[in-house]
């Protein structure tokens, strides 16, 4: 099975228009990805190859558009190449000695900004030996680079090895899921709700990914519906560590598990493993701040179809709508698009991302911090509005910490 993207180092190829970014692609992956063309601009859309980059593992490359493209619809090109920056987990440049200016530089100064590790490629340089003016310059700030000859592949194996010694230390280092609450040789239980969003014959993404993390630090992992849970803790000699729901359970799941088992659900493990717990929890608390005719943007990872009982378009409108006692105005965002302009909104509300890169988590995160808009996760906004906020967030002090001090502070 494939691994998912989110389990994938998104690695951005990024550079002016012919310089042979989509060339250094199909070297990279020994295959024909990316269509090449001496016509400047051949790329439009950003093109996806997911490989295995040995010893790394996983990875995603993204060949872009050339970022310098001109025209209406040039600019349409850019801006969705500029978009790749904010799931891009390394980046690579590719330039060449001729063309190299304050276009390179500035794009330099844009990964740094947002403290994207990356490296810079000198491709063609059968046709364009090497300055050492700039080169001198790159090494003087410790910026990587090596010399490519995309067509014939010479450097290619550099520029793996390259790629192998800048990749991120948190992406190697991945943080657990569940498994650091529950430990070694104790056991977790998941509850995993059957109705019409669950996908026929399989588990979702967040569940799947949580059962593999237990079992890789060898937890106990015990798999059941809400209807069977009172029945199966019952069984229990020694308590389980965890009780981990789907969040559309909460309040079920939060009655039949006994106050001293710690609950919370997955789409909260994936607030801290996707993304940043504590930063989500002061989203949740604003929407003790809503009020009737307040505007509140959904925004939804995945673009699948919404259906009748839809959690993002029905359930949490609804609850909120409940919580607040009045009509929020609510909008709603799918896949990687996302409001330019969010400074109308008084709270965003996102999924828990599971079919993302952390990075591009993190990036929507700080783009509602830098707008002074709260933002936070289904499962925290429904444990928040049903009323178990501080049971779902026992598991994790830091988290509990901040809703405890928030709260003292707000009396």
């Amino acid at each position: 099975m494939r691994a998912p993207k989110s389990f994938r180092l998104h690695i951005g190829i990024f550079g002016q228009r012919n310089t042979g970014k989509s060339s250094m692609l199909n070297a990279l992956t020994h295959q024909e990805v990316s269509i090449v063309s001496d016509i400047a601009g051949t790329t439009t859309d950003p093109v996806e190859k997911p490989m295995e980059l040995l010893p790394l593992g996983p990875v995603l490359f993204i060949d872009t558009a050339g970022i310098d493209d001109t025209g209406l619809l040039g600019e349409k090109r850019v801006a969705r190449t500029r978009a790749v920056l904010d799931r891009t987990d390394l980046a690579v440049m590719v330039s060449n000695f001729e063309i190299w200016g304050t276009f390179e530089v500035e794009l330099m100064s844009e990964f740094k900004k947002r403290d994207l590790p990356f490296v810079v490629v000198f491709n063609k340089t059968d046709l364009y030996p090497e300055n050492l003016t700039i080169t001198q310059s790159l090494d003087s700030v410790r910026v990587n680079y090596v010399f490519t000859q995309a067509i014939s592949g010479k450097g290619i194996d550099e520029l793996r090895q390259l790629l192998l010694q800048t990749a991120p230390a948190d992406f190697i280092n991945r943080p657990a899921i569940l498994s650091d609450l529950v430990g070694p040789d104790e056991a977790a239980v998941l509850v995993v709700p059957i109705d019409k969003e669950a996908p026929r014959g399989r588990l979702i993404l967040p569940q799947v990914q949580s059962i593999r993390d237990l079992l890789d630090h060898n937890s106990f992992c015990m798999v059941t519906r809400e209807s069977g849970l009172r029945e199966l803790l019952s069984r229990f000699n020694k308590p389980p560590k965890l009780v981990v729901t789907d969040s559309q359970a909460f309040l079920k799941v939060a009655a039949d598990t006994p106050p001293e088992i710690p609950l919370t659900s997955f789409s909260i493990l994936f607030a801290r493993f996707q993304g940043d717990l504590p930063e989500m929890v002061r989203g949740a608390m604003a929407i003790e701040q809503l009020r009737p005719g307040d505007r509140v943007l959904i925004a939804e990872a995945c673009t699948h179809h919404p259906i009748e009982e839809d959690i993002g378009t029905v359930k949490i409108p609804h609850w909120l709508n409940q919580y607040v006692g009045g009509e929020l105005r609510f909008s709603h965002t799918r896949g990687h698009d996302f409001p330019e302009n969010i400074n109308d909104y008084k709270l965003i509300i996102h999924c828990g991302a599971c079919m993302w890169n952390r990075r591009e988590m993190l990036t929507r995160i700080m783009k509602a911090k830098q707008a002074g808009v709260p933002l936070t996760n289904y499962g925290l906004t429904i444990a928040y509005s049903l009323g178990i906020f501080q049971r779902a967030l026992e598991p994790f002090p830091a988290a509990l910490k901040i809703f405890n001090e928030k709260t003292n502070s707000s009396r």
